[in-house]
């Protein structure tokens, strides 16, 4: 019997497909992880932005990652949207005793704006969840969210990797630059060193997604025995390829192309 790497995702939905648990089974499914997911919030939501959003109540929740961890061995999970101290808790309660690796995508504003969590949550998050976390991966304004600082330079966004790891807890922490002008440059502070992650910036509108499929892209390949640097290393390189050959459907902004990499490898 093939040994099969599974992975587990706990968020929000996107019935667009291009973000949330779509974009995290897509991620996983390209990159050889048998993807799992725990629903936290049903939302509507498209390129355009979030139109409604209903969210489970802790007890289902509870629920489903109870059926999911007592029958499925997985080898790295991640969340994404969590809305509410109810979730949040919720989410503690089950996976506090699991010693697999974490991967948490701060999920706080959609690519549109649209808040997708509460101010209180906010605090519960940083103070509950942020602990028990082996990579963080914040972008810029969910990194002034956490610590608190106004981010306007590398030199920001290493201090914030180091802060979010010393004050908070984290394990480690990647800050990604997609905010910044210039190329695209994100730092990864596990506690010892500083790792820089760069690549080219792409000209395109079409970015919905990103951070969902950046953190899968992680979480699938810290599942598969990657060291998290090289996880890290293999997932920008993996969003990169899938920003580079995005999607222009819908209205708005457009989603990442989660098989970019099967058609450059073609070429």
């Amino acid at each position: 019997m093939n040994k099969v790497e599974s992975a587990l995702t706990i968020a929000g939905t996107d019935p667009s497909g291009g973000a949330g648990i779509q974009a995290d089974l897509k991620t996983f499914q390209e990159l050889q992880t048998y993807g799992m997911s725990v629903i936290t919030s049903v939302v509507a939501q498209n390129t355009t932005g979030v139109q409604d959003v209903q969210h489970m109540s802790g007890s289902m929740i509870k629920e489903q990652l109870v059926s999911v961890i007592s029958d499925i061995p997985f080898q790295a999970f991640k969340t994404g949207m969590l809305a509410n101290i109810e979730i949040m808790d919720a989410v503690a309660e089950k996976i506090c005793g699991l010693t697999v690796p974490y991967v948490m995508d701060p999920v706080m504003v959609a690519a549109s704006g649209d808040p997708l969590i509460s101010d209180d949550a906010q605090t519960y998050l940083c103070e509950k969840l942020l602990p028990l976390t082996t990579v963080t991966t914040p972008n810029i304004p969910e990194a002034e969210a956490i610590t608190g600082q106004t981010i306007t330079t590398p030199e920001d966004m290493q201090q914030a990797a180091k802060q979010i790891v010393h004050d908070f807890g984290a394990s480690a922490a990647l800050v990604k630059g997609g905010h910044m002008r210039g190329k695209a440059v994100d730092f990864l502070y596990d506690g010892d060193r500083m790792h820089t992650f760069s690549a080219d910036r792409i000209d395109t509108k079409n970015t919905h997604g990103t951070g969902c499929t950046y953190s899968a892209a992680i979480t699938a390949y810290i599942s598969h025995g990657y060291t998290l640097p090289e996880s890290v290393k293999n997932a920008k390189d993996y969003v990169t390829a899938a920003i580079r050959h995005s999607l222009s459907i819908g209205n708005g902004s457009g989603p990442t192309n989660h098989w970019a990499q099967r058609m450059e490898r073609v070429k």
